[in-house]
């Protein structure tokens, strides 16, 4: 599943992401990498997607959370 297809307040786990290049890279930087811990704070009605992931809040948007691919974890 994708990041995009998450569900509010549950917790996943990073398994991929499928995209090249600067954002990439800039994610990375940010620590997301595969095996990190993610919960799905709300999504905005344009497809903004805002989480939580190592202690602080992000917001990406719908063309970038559909290439993070995602497993799910614990529910909190």
């Amino acid at each position: 599943m994708t990041l995009e297809q998450a569900g509010i307040q549950k917790e996943y786990e990073i398994s991929r992401i499928l995209m090249d290049g600067g954002t990439r890279r800039r994610l990375e930087a940010l620590g997301m990498i595969p095996g990190t811990k993610i919960i799905v704070l709300n999504r905005k009605k344009n497809g903004t997607l805002i989480y939580k992931m190592r202690g602080t809040r992000y917001a990406v948007g719908k063309g970038i959370a559909k290439n993070i691919e995602i497993q799910e974890g614990e529910e909190q």
